[in-house]
């Protein structure tokens, strides 16, 4: 499955973030706690270079809690300030306005060392499409002033929002790459949501979700969909197993693909089934095949 994606609106929110980049005093990555090296636009580093930045990453609730604290821990080894958060039920939302004072902080110290009057930190939030930067705006606002929607592409122009006195916020369409090198990078941004299911062969997502349960959490797999699938058993046989079991089969009787693989999809990017991180912080500088 090669996947290359970079729509007219995606080049266009890259120049203008570039363009706003100077006006802002520090970045919010907005990262997927599930996926924090895939969902890491490998264009924001470039484009935002020196300038002050905070990870956030959402959808903890979502995610393993002990693979998110690795990644905490590896963000703050990288000179980075992180904050794991949950936007849709607001947990956490403090720690994010006390990170752009900290990481402002220099900057404001040398204002007021200049006599200037206070103002409100002025950040830039970027992030690939669907990650939840409207929904975490909206709950900083607490204003439904940005669009959200579970589908990317929802943020189609920048927009500035003030929250209270203290920051204010530009918002920005999500950005992604215009390809993915790495395959199973792609996977992952299907199985989370970022990519549109109608661009991808959501069979080969599916497989990966259920190939990486299997490794990782066979009792909550078999558990989930009532099924006895052993370690090594091949992904049709775990397919027609959760067909039966939810009796999903077609009027000949015969196992309906199509809708267990959406099935499966759809449990795996909703935690139904469970709270999973599918990049490991120990498998940075290998490969994802490893897995």
């Amino acid at each position: 499955m090669t996947i290359q994606w970079f729509p007219g609106h995606m080049a266009k929110a890259r120049r203008e973030v570039t363009e706003q980049l100077k006006m802002v005093d520090c970045v919010f990555e907005l990262l997927d706690a599930r996926i924090p090296y895939a969902s890491s636009n490998p264009m924001i580093s470039e484009i935002i270079k020196d300038k002050p930045r905070v990870v956030l990453l959402n959808k903890m609730d979502m995610a393993d809690p002990r693979e998110t604290a690795k990644w905490m821990k590896h963000f703050e080894a990288q000179g980075v300030y992180p904050v794991a958060l949950d936007a849709k039920n607001g947990k956490n939302l403090n720690m994010v306005i006390k990170a752009a004072e900290a990481v402002t902080k220099e900057k404001f110290d040398r204002l007021a060392a200049k006599g200037l009057r206070p103002r409100a930190i002025r950040a830039m939030i970027v992030g690939i499409p669907n990650v939840g930067k409207s929904t975490l705006i909206n709950r900083l606002a607490k204003k439904s002033l940005a669009k959200t929607g579970n589908m990317p592409g929802v943020t189609k122009k920048q927009q500035w929002i003030k929250v209270g006195k203290t920051l204010e916020l530009l918002d920005t369409p999500g950005i992604l790459w215009p390809k993915f090198e790495d395959q199973i990078v792609g996977k992952k941004l299907s199985l989370t949501g970022a990519i549109k299911d109608s661009i991808v062969h959501l069979d080969e997502v599916a497989i990966y979700g259920l190939e990486y349960m299997q490794s990782h959490d066979l009792a909550t797999l078999n558990h989930h969909y009532h099924i006895t699938i052993e370690e090594n058993d091949p992904y049709l046989e775990i397919f027609d197993q959760i067909g039966r079991s939810r009796g999903m089969k077609n009027k000949g009787n015969e196992i309906d693909y199509e809708s267990v693989i959406e099935l499966v999809v759809r449990d795996i990017r909703n935690a139904k089934v469970g709270r999973y991180t599918f990049d490991r912080v120990e498998d940075l500088g290998h490969s994802d095949e490893a897995e």
